[in-house]
């Protein structure tokens, strides 16, 4: 990623006309969000030099540009993974273009495991904070300050404030609680969900804390919802699989979508 991508990226979505101030990130399961927005202009990634190649099943790989709620949005159907190529800092390029194009909110969405058995298959939970268990960084490699990213409320209060305010509202259950990043794509060990519960963790999954790291560093404000597919490994006697996690989540896709679609309209950008 250069800087030369980014500003050719934030010019192309300049040249559609439209200006967004609240980026969503759609997740495995939340690909239908896509759908609520109104009068979109949708741009493949491969139009935007500094956004990545998807390759996972359940991701679109494009950029949406429209309306939801009277806000301008964009919405990326897709995200790369850092454990496609080991490389915690894939999406660098998409978020600088995020905020040069003068987007100050990142509402990211993921599918997860519940450690927690009152947080079931099917059932949403809004990220408090993290636990970087890979302990890998998307600024690795960064010099000068802004590298140093203070991730004091990473997941912001009032954002999250708003949130719960409007599931309450919409009748959604809507838990909360802390996500931990593991590097994957196998799934976890019985003993590593034991590990994760004992240190305080509410679900797992593969995604989102690079993003939020360098939503935090390119001064974005961010907001994160975890859509539950599955119970961590030894919890339950499941099965875990990737086409087990996509059927979860479509399943799921049709309280949580509305629900989002209701949250980002309700956010002040």
């Amino acid at each position: 990623m250069t800087d030369d991508a980014v500003a050719r990226s934030a010019a192309r979505i300049a040249a559609t006309g439209r200006a967004p101030r609240i980026a969503v990130l759609l997740g495995s399961g939340w690909q239908a969000f896509a759908q609520r927005v109104s009068a979109p202009i949708a741009l493949p990634y491969g139009e935007l030099p500094a956004f990545p190649r998807v390759g996972v099943e359940g991701h679109a790989g494009e950029l949406v540009l429209g309306h939801v709620g009277g806000h301008q949005v964009a919405v990326l159907s897709g995200r790369k993974h850092a454990y496609e190529t080991g490389d915690a800092s894939v999406m660098k390029g998409a978020i600088a273009t995020l905020a040069a194009s003068g987007v100050g909110v990142l509402v990211q969405t993921n599918a997860a495991g519940s450690l927690e058995p009152a947080i079931r298959p099917g059932e949403l939970m809004l990220i408090n904070d993290h636990l970087n268990l890979a302990q890998r960084s998307p600024l690795v490699g960064e010099t000068g300050s802004q590298r140093f990213v203070d991730l004091r409320d990473a997941y912001d209060p009032a954002l999250r404030t708003r949130a719960l305010a409007t599931a309450e509202r919409a009748g959604t259950a809507l838990h909360e609680g802390i996500y931990a990043w593991i590097l994957g794509p196998q799934f976890e060990t019985p003993a590593e969900i034991r590990m994760l519960q004992q240190l305080g963790a509410q679900a797992v999954g593969m995604s989102t804390v690079p993003e939020t790291i360098l939503a935090r560093r390119y001064g974005l404000r961010v907001l994160a919802l975890s859509m539950i597919t599955n119970m961590g490994c030894g919890i339950e006697d499941d099965s875990l699989s990737h086409a087990h996690t996509l059927a979860a989540a479509r399943a799921a896709q049709a309280s949580a979508v509305p629900l989002l679609e209701a949250i980002v309209a309700a956010l002040a950008p």
